[in-house]
């Protein structure tokens, strides 16, 4: 066998790399605009994926040579820019709350179904949901299926089905199980993408700002994504090693697109917005020199960016030789570069900028000629490499000089001041054939200069007013901003040593456009002669810039032109300007770039991942939290322009000042996430900053002037003469007691978090939990009872003694186990007493009052008897959860205490059988255990079954005081609601065992309390409605024999009692869980059928229903457990 050198491409086995071999790139970045592998060849055409020096023919590029390699999928981002936003677009046009519902329940199932590791059902959940989706999307679009709608009906549909395609990829069993599909679908997903996704933004912006433009942008989407999805890339699920032999030629196969597909999307790019517009404009088309040219750019602008993309391999699919593509490029380049000029210049220069040319005609023409096809050609013969020897660069250096010249004398430059722009173009030219700054530096003043004399000559003797100030001092920012954007790449090319005036001119350059734009935007109104007119600054103007700017600090710090401290400051920023959009306020952008650079700081400018300990000291931490209290506290009017803007009426005090504090926390949140994320204190104090601000915004409690500082802007905002005239006076609901709701909250998650140490200072946990019941209880009185002073008391009393119960029986102290039964003991004796004297109190209060004025005595009484029933229902609803509370804090004490006498009696056993190996027990897990059995509180195992065996009992009651309540509730509020039980019945799970009460009760029969009730209470309410229908008042029993009555309660009496064996098997079974013959719940099960269809009783068939779910479920549940024992055997 030949060694692999001497071997044929197509018969070279496969050799795995090894160290010493030389490593190159095997991927490419999913954002990268080039190809993804590089070439060593400085051919001025680079070629990087495709080299015909060693290309052998396609069909010797088998399968062998690109074999399938499941991975992840590697585009997910580039993905994510076309389809991500075609969703919302979607979800805008036909979001309705089904589309919504809709798609939201099936991604939760899918969700559910993958954390199950139930691949397959989560995929096909995915799809589901989209179809679903789609078909509500069809009966609920604001579209209406007429001709007109459905082709865009169609592609909202097939960028549907390109999600599910997107979503079927992050699936890696369908890679390893079908890896073809797998290819296809990736394949499919980049022809289609950039077909589907451009025209759906088309028509999202066509909608947006009018169709006038619409070729143009349909242009734009081409473009950008032909260069996301058509230029050649590696897919994500072949193998890479092809690229370590023949100078990493990678074969046709290993590319997603293949030819037809790249064929088809230059087809699009070229033809498509020519084609499209023709049908739009299809009557003025023709219709003057403007139209003809734009028929013209449509056609010759996609094409010049189509010879640009194939520097990045775009044509390879037409030849792979690099001199064949260079040459397409030159002639075809210089042709569309022609037409593209002279059509820019009927269309745009003569059009809109003609008032600034100072040439008469023809020379006007030969002169933007000139200028402008001498200009495009030097960028484009430089873009493309061809200034490379003394003789380009001398023809190149020709052209500079002459355009400079001709665009001079074209807006009217001074003759005798005419070698100033020459200059300046050789000094341009000669930096780009030299790269010598001190060049670029003189063309930069002489182009000021240029610049300087253009403003003043056609703007500075204007005496306009443009965005609240005269166009004088805005010329003066023009010129300044102009001046530093011309600096700037020159100062970005400097030695490190200097790259701080970089930094410097990209700050003033930013903070200037910041400036400009603020004063555009927010102060839209221009003054001329008593003129006035609203000139709106364009919203895509600000999103361009922005972007723009973001992109270039980006470049800019990837090369190491700017440090780390100027990215921090650019970015903040640049992107406070997208606030603009949102708040309309003169000093939002300032403002949010004070909180930006107050929250970024911990994201920015600490990134040394090599340490493993916060980057951040304390006293840093403490700093910068500080600042950015500071900083949002600064910002406060910024923040009540939000929360007015959000809810059309100006926020409250309180409310200003929770979202304060809420953005406060949510600010410090990267401080303690990313640098101090090991210091638990940190993390508590965070926790109860954010609690506090959401607090204050739920509760929006009374605030001192003083606190909240109101300024000028909120008084105006609150004091408005449309609202008394519109809603007249209204009386504010007095709001203080919600401090006291805060202040309990707080302690308690003061007390959760250990802020407040009650688990070790009993004295500490007494004055906790008083002061916690002292809270809740004035808040409860004062805001559901405060009609009534006299049971302030009561329920005070009843808030303490809750209070100490749990918290007394979380962390038990010494004689807590003694005194916390008669703590219950007083609860549920008050519970009685409060209930009877709240009904007496109000009652004398009401009639004894002269509230009434002149009522009726009936209206009185029907007034007493309404709010006597309301306060009464409050209470029952106060002590439902008290009583709940209770129940809760025993049950889950009682399961520690059982898991904790569990694990004892495995560590007992487990040291009585291995006693040898304890020298070999870990050190860290003996700590461990050891700390454990330190930590366990005075109310232990033995502690509790000598002292706290009343525990059970007492759970119990509450439990069942707590069910009784909430029926009673429910009779009160839904006048016994027949799915009420559903809800209420699984109370009944926090029953405890208990000697006392419930004998033979354990953890076996904990469900029967629940379906025993359930089945109790659908009888008996059954038999009250049965006696219902048939009692007629004081007009006695309608129960005539063979009477309508007789025959409805014989009817119904007896299909209720063909609903027992089913319901008496199950309960039986639910208490024992011992096997019974499978045939005994299947034999019961027809007799259900009868209550389920003939019955005039809702609840004797709910009852039926139940039988027939009870007994297949009593089935199935004997089987599994027959199953279970034949394994086990």
């Amino acid at each position: 066998m030949m060694p692999p050198e001497l071997q044929p491409r197509s018969f070279r086995p496969y050799i795995a790399s090894s160290v010493s071999a030389p490593s190159f790139s095997s991927s490419s970045s999913s954002l990268g605009n080039g190809s993804p592998y590089s070439n060593p060849n400085p051919n001025p055409s680079p070629n990087p994926i495709f080299s015909s020096s060693s290309s052998p023919p396609p069909s010797s590029r088998s399968l062998k040579n690109s074999r399938f390699s499941p991975s992840a999928f590697a585009f997910n981002v580039r993905m994510a820019i076309a389809l991500v936003p075609c969703a919302v677009i979607i979800l805008d046009l036909g979001g309705t709350s089904i589309v919504l519902a809709t798609l939201t329940l099936g991604l939760m199932v899918s969700y559910i179904l993958d954390s199950l590791n139930f691949k397959p059902g989560a995929f096909f959940a995915v799809w589901l949901s989209l179809l679903f989706a789609q078909i509500a999307f069809f009966f609920s679009a604001s579209l209406r299926l007429s001709a007109a709608s459905v082709p865009l009906a169609l592609l909202c549909a097939e960028t549907n089905f390109l999600i599910g395609v997107w979503a079927s990829l992050q699936f890696k069993w369908i890679q390893i199980e079908n890896p073809s599909i797998v290819l296809a679908l990736e394949r499919l997903l980049f022809a289609c993408v950039p077909l589907a996704a451009s025209s759906l933004f088309t028509w999202a912006t066509v909608s947006a700002v009018g169709m006038h433009n619409a070729s143009y942008y349909l242009v734009a989407f081409n473009c950008i994504f032909y260069w996301l999805y058509s230029i050649p890339r590696v897919s994500s699920f072949k193998t890479k090693h092809e690229v370590k032999y023949h100078g990493g030629e990678v074969p046709d196969d290993n590319l997603i697109l293949g030819p037809l597909e790249s064929c088809v999307h230059t087809l699009n790019l070229l033809f498509f917005p020519l084609v499209f517009h023709v049908a739009s404009h299809h009557s003025v088309i023709f219709s003057s020199a403007a139209s003809v040219s734009d028929l013209f750019l449509l056609f010759f602008v996609p094409f010049l960016f189509q010879l640009y993309a194939s520097t990045r391999d775009a044509l390879w699919w037409v030849t792979k030789n690099p001199r064949q593509l260079h040459s397409i490029r030159v002639v075809n380049g210089a042709i569309a570069l022609v037409v593209v000029v002279i059509c820019l210049e009927i269309r745009v220069v003569f059009h809109s900028f003609g008032r600034y040319i100072q040439v008469p005609p023809p020379l006007n023409y030969l002169l933007v000629t000139v200028t402008m096809l001498g200009g495009a050609a030097g960028a484009a013969a430089y873009a493309l490499g061809m200034v490379s020897d003394a003789f380009s660069s001398l023809a190149f250096t020709t052209m500079a000089v002459i355009v400079s010249a001709a665009s001079a004398i074209v807006v009217g430059f001074p003759i005798l001041f005419l070698p100033l722009p020459s200059v300046a173009g050789f000094y341009l030219a000669r930096f780009f054939t030299k790269k010598s700054l001190s060049s670029y530096f003189a063309f930069v003043v002489l182009g000021s200069l240029m610049v300087t004399w253009f403003v003043m000559r056609n703007y500075w003797d204007l005496n306009i007013w443009l965005a609240g100030m005269s166009l004088k001092s805005f010329c003066k920012l023009i010129i300044a901003n102009v001046v530093l954007a011309m600096a700037i790449p020159g100062l970005a090319i400097l030695p490190a040593k200097l790259h701080f005036l970089g930094e410097v001119g990209l700050i003033s350059h930013a903070l200037l456009l910041c400036h400009i734009e603020n004063r555009f935007f927010n102060y839209s109104s221009i003054y001329y002669y008593g003129f006035e007119e609203e000139v709106m600054y364009p919203s895509y103007m600000v999103i361009v810039t922005t972007f723009v700017g973001l992109a270039l600090v980006r470049r800019l710090s990837m090369d190491h032109r700017i440090g780390q401290m100027a990215v921090w400051i650019l970015t903040c920023l640049y992107s406070s300007k997208l606030a603009m959009l949102v708040i309309t306020s003169k000093s939002v952008v300032w403002m949010s770039a004070i909180l930006l650079l107050a929250v970024s700081p911990p994201l920015l400018l600490y990134r040394d991942k090599s340490r493993t300990a916060a980057k951040m000291k304390a006293w840093q931490g403490y700093a910068h939290a500080g600042v950015v209290a500071f900083s949002v506290w600064f910002c406060r009017e910024t923040i009540f322009e939000a929360l007015r803007w959000w809810n059309g009426r100006p926020p409250s005090e309180g409310l200003l000042l929770g979202f304060c504090i809420l953005s406060t926390g949510l600010a410090c949140v990267p401080i303690v996430a990313i640098h101090f994320s090991h210091v638990l204190s940190a993390k508590r104090g965070l926790v109860l900053v954010v609690a506090m601000g959401l607090l204050f915004i739920i509760m929006q409690p009374p605030i001192p002037l003083s606190w909240a500082y109101r300024s000028e802007l909120n008084k105006d905002a609150r004091q408005s003469p449309d609202d008394m005239s519109i809603y007249g006076f209204m009386a504010p609901k007095p709001t203080w007691p919600s401090w006291l709701l805060i202040l309990a909250i707080l302690l308690t998650l003061a007390a959760v978090t250990s802020i407040i140490p009650i688990k070790y200072v009993v004295e500490l946990r007494s004055f906790y939990s008083i002061a916690v019941g002292i809270s809740l209880g004035i808040y409860i009185s004062a805001e559901y009872f405060l009609q009534t002073p006299l049971l302030h008391a009561l329920i005070v009393v009843t808030m303490v003694c809750t209070s100490v119960f749990v918290v007394f029986t979380h962390f038990p102290s010494a004689s807590s186990t003694k005194v916390l039964p008669w703590v219950f003991a007083h609860l549920v004796a008050l519970f009685p007493v409060t209930y009877l004297l709240e009904g007496q109190v109000r009652v004398k209060n009401f009639l004894g009052g002269s509230r009434f004025g002149d009522m009726e005595e009936e209206e009185k009484k029907l007034t007493t008897l309404l709010a006597v029933e309301g306060a009464r229902t409050s209470l029952l609803g106060l002590y439902a959860a008290i009583f709940m509370l209770i129940a809760l804090e025993i049950k889950f004490e009682l399961t520690s205490l059982m898991r904790e006498k569990a694990f004892e009696r495995v560590g007992i056993r487990h040291n009585q059988s291995s006693t040898s190996s304890a020298g070999s027990f870990p050190t860290r897990m003996r700590f461990m255990q050891q700390r454990r059995v330190s930590t366990v509180p005075a109310f232990t195992i033995k502690r509790m079954s000598a002292e706290g065996a009343w525990m059970p009992a007492v759970g119990n009651v509450a439990t069942v005081m707590c069910f009784a309540i909430c029926l009673i509730l429910n009779i009160y509020l839904t006048g016994g609601s027949n799915r009420a039980i559903f809800f209420l019945a699984p109370i009944l799970l926090l029953l405890n065992q208990d000697s006392d009460f419930v004998a033979g009760f354990g953890d076996k029969q904990r469900y029967f309390p629940v379906t025993v009730v359930i089945s109790a209470y659908l009888v008996l309410t059954a038999i009250y409605s049965i006696w219902e229908d048939v009692w007629h008042g004081n007009a006695g029993w309608g129960l005539q024999i063979g009477g309508p009555d007789w025959f409805f309660v014989v009817k119904n009496l007896a299909l209720l009692i063909l609903t027992f064996p089913s319901h008496i098997l199950f309960n039986r079974f639910v208490w024992s869980y011992k096997k019974q013959p499978d045939w005994m719940p299947l034999l019961t099960l027809p007799l259900n059928l009868p209550s389920v269809i003939i019955t005039d009783v809702l609840k004797i068939r709910i009852l039926g229903l139940l039988g027939i779910i009870y007994s297949l479920a009593q089935t199935l549940i004997s089987r599994q457990q027959y199953i279970s024992g034949l394994k086990y055997i």
